[in-house]
């Protein structure tokens, strides 16, 4: 059966097709100058939008304005099935989701489904990734398995941000300070030289956040939830020749925040070993959620972080219809994290979270063009080291007969990933309308991972506790601290031109995401698995796979003043790995829980009824379920198995609508300058927080509507521009703790509320 959110995805697929020729019609008869053609790298080589095969949603530098879009999470649900939040607890993570499929753990053990990349340079972790727009020609977002022209292989898609690159010829400048509510202030600045001639030029760029914390403790009135960042990045363009072009790049960034706080949903519990469980804290225990928490902290921890990188790249073309690239990449990530996962004055899960990250990739391309035969072949490379120290401070989790029994957990952890892969795609015109496009990627991981924890504590036993990995197993598994990975990834498209403008295609390709080891296993009940019946040790997890079937078209239309894109798709997503809630006090377990069916629709179409407007829309249907939830334990308060005990349940982040419509229109107000008034309307249907299902943990469904006047000065040398984002000041939440076995932790995060913001700009 076809549910309802289906039936109206179809019905307004079908209406949107079905007035195509009408639209376009009704634009054509106000002849206006046209948009410049939007280009794409998503295929390795630049590209217009619309002769490209792939579902792609791209954002130029004057979108991200209109979005009022300050970092990543500005784009959340701007393009089909994209669900994209601050990650938990952390002011600089990224949770990011495409159809339904991404990576619901922050853990460092845990690689991300959907692939960052800043100028083609993979980012390995999900820390720092919420990255300032600042100085971005475009994002560009890749829905579905990418491998076969990406460094990284990915199951749910790629974010990939393009920089501006220096002018060689040209002197620019541009320049905005921003001020808002909680004292808010953004300051950006750009400047791009030529430095010799033609063939030497230099840009810099940097952006400056501030803003006051939206969360306050009732109980010392200190406030969380704040913003300070400081991000530079610079940027040598080298051509010493017409063949080749040199670009080395440099970026910092530093954030010093406060704490990052949610809210407690569910009541907090303390187990007293003489008298039973008993309840510290009730769930939201400060009423409806108005930007009031807790914290057991004092107050002088926060939250640091130091992610900076180094870039080169080169691009020579050996003849006019071939090119070599290298990508060479290395980049470090230092955060120093206080998170008070339960966000209570209790102290339950109040942890420090250091890590040490540091990557270097290289990458090799050599593409081609030619009149009918084109395409690119690969090799990456990728050597990650991760260390963490981790402290967890729980010393209200235990009693005895009332008294209070202190205890504290310290983690040391070690782990080396080298990737290693070959890749290539090439696609052959039959005729100048029909093309096959065939890919190929070959894998290739080893990872290694070494652990101790131990404990502290004033009742004996619980003290010195100490569980090394692998030397803490039995034998053999006692020295098995070491997992390979391999796949073959395919992917094949045809596409069929019906004029320039147009196109229609229909694609399979496979994603993989790798393997790893259980980063918070802290005894045999996180690493013990039972499957009828019979309980066995597993010292890693599978790979994640997945199939993607999707069939699209694409048109522009009225001399590109009406676009539209749809698309849909089949999932078949196998071995998720799924860090579920412990049946047992601190167990986490780690389980390949089973199998997903994913199918869905996506749209997007742009209009420009009359000169001065423009309308936007995108919208994304999506039907996620679980075939298959292989959780051994299957007590139904903390199982998630249709087949089993608890028979609903529903993939994580996986909201079933999401849609985005937005206008602007321009007044001109003569020689050049201009008045324009715009905004945009979203919603995100109803999705589950956390793998398990909890009750808590669920956002039942939010629009957001935001809006903005702006006023641009002749040639645009200048311009003001205030806006008001979230104008209902709707609650609405973002991403979720659950460690239950913990305490019952369950705690949830919120949006910002209603904001306003004044900006002034220049640009040369």
């Amino acid at each position: 059966m076809i549910d309802a959110r289906a039936r109206l995805a179809l019905l307004t697929t079908a209406s949107l097709l079905a007035s195509l020729p009408a639209a376009a019609q009704a634009v054509a008869e106000d002849a206006v100058t046209n948009d410049a053609e939007i280009v794409v790298s998503a295929r390795r080589r630049d590209e217009r939008l619309i002769d490209v095969p792939v579902a792609v949603t791209a954002f130029s530098q004057a979108d991200l304005q209109k979005y009022q879009a300050v970092d990543l999470s500005g784009l959340q649900a701007a393009a089909p099935n994209l669900n994209l939040v601050q990650g938990r607890g952390s002011a600089a993570s990224a949770n990011i989701f495409i159809r339904g499929i991404g990576q619901p753990d922050a853990l460092q053990t845990f690689d991300p489904a959907v692939g960052v990349y800043v100028d083609g340079v993979y980012l390995s972790r999900i820390q720092g990734a919420l990255l300032n727009l600042f100085d971005v020609e475009r994002i560009e977002v890749l829905r579905g398995p990418q491998g076969t022209l990406y460094g990284k292989n990915t199951t749910g898609g790629a974010i990939s941000i393009v920089s501006r690159k220096p002018d060689l010829e040209t002197f620019k400048a541009a320049g905005s300070a921003q001020y808002g509510s909680y004292n808010q202030v953004v300051l950006n600045g750009y400047m791009s030289a030529p430095l010799v001639g033609d063939k030497l030029a230099l840009s810099l760029a940097g952006q400056w956040d501030k803003r006051d914390g939206l969360v306050t403790d009732p109980r010392t009135g200190r406030e969380y939830n704040d913003r300070n960042s400081l991000t530079v990045r610079g940027i040598l363009r080298a051509k010493p020749t017409e063949a080749l072009e040199i670009l080395v790049s440099g970026d910092y960034n530093r954030q010093r925040n406060a704490l990052t706080l949610g809210y407690a949903t569910a009541p907090l519990i303390q187990t007293d070993f003489a008298l039973g469980a008993r309840t510290l804290v009730p769930a939201a225990p400060y009423g409806a959620y108005d930007f009031k928490a807790s914290t057991s902290f004092r107050g002088d921890e926060g939250q640091r972080l130091d992610h900076y990188g180094l870039n080169l790249t080169a691009n020579w073309a050996l003849t006019d219809t071939i090119t070599l690239s290298s990508i060479t990449a290395w980049r470090k990530l230092d955060p120093d994290l206080f998170i008070d996962i339960d966000a209570t004055q209790a102290e339950l899960g109040d942890v420090f979270v250091g890590i040490d990250q540091r990557q270097f990739s290289q990458e090799l391309q050599l593409k081609w063009s030619g009149e009918r035969f084109s395409g690119v072949v690969g090799l990456f490379y990728l050597n990650e080291n991760i260390r963490s120290h981790q402290e967890a401070y729980a010393d209200d989790l235990f009693a005895f007969a009332g008294a209070p029994i202190s205890f504290t957990r310290f983690i040391d952890d070690v782990q080396n990933t080298k990737s290693y892969a070959a890749f290539g795609q090439a696609t052959y015109k039959f005729t100048d309308r029909l093309s096959l496009t065939a890919g190929l990627r070959y894998t290739h991981e080893e990872r290694s991972y070494d652990r101790v924890t131990t404990t502290a504590s004033n009742l004996p036993t619980l003290n010195n506790l100490t569980f090394r990995f692998p030397g803490s197993l039995p034998a053999p598994l006692n020295l098995d601290n070491t997992a390979e990975f391999d796949a073959w990834t395919p992917s094949v498209t045809l596409a069929f031109k019906p004029d320039d403008n147009s196109q229609i295609y229909a694609s399979a390709s496979r994603g993989f995401k790798s393997g790893g080891f259980n980063g918070r296993a802290n005894g045999l009940a996180d690493l013990t698995q039972t499957v009828n019946g019979v309980s066995s040790i597993v010292t890693t997890f599978r790979p994640e796979t997945v199939w993607t079937y999707e069939g699209g078209a694409k048109g522009s239309f009225a001399d590109g003043r009406v676009y539209l894109s749809g698309t849909v798709f089949y999932s078949d997503f196998r071995d998720f790995q799924a860090r579920v809630g412990g049946g047992s006090v601190a167990a986490f377990p780690v389980l390949n829980a089973g199998r997903l069916s994913i199918w869905g629709i996506e749209l997007e179409a742009t209009v420009k009824p009359v000169k001065n407007w423009n309308i936007r829309m995108t919208g994304g249907y999506l039907n996620a379920r679980y075939d298959e939830f292989n959780d051994g334990r299957r007590a139904p308060t903390f199982s998630c198995n249709p087949t089993g005990a608890k028979v609903t349940c529903e993939p994580a982040f996986a909201p079933p609508l999401t849609f985005t419509i937005g206008s602007d229109y321009r007044i001109p107000v003569g020689d050049g300058a201009g008045i324009t008034f715009g905004g945009d309307a979203r919603f995100v249907d109803k999705h589950f927080l956390s793998v398990d299902n909890r009750a808590g943990l669920v956002e039942p469904g939010y629009w957001l509507a935001n809006a903005y006047v702006r006023f641009d000065a002749e040639g645009g040398r200048w311009y003001l521009q205030g806006g008001v984002k979230n104008l209902t000041d709707r609650r609405y939440r973002t991403d979720g703790q659950e460690f239950s076995s913990v305490g019952n932790i369950q705690t949830v995060y919120f949006g910002d509320p209603r904001t306003w913001s004044a900006m002034v700009g220049f640009r040369f």
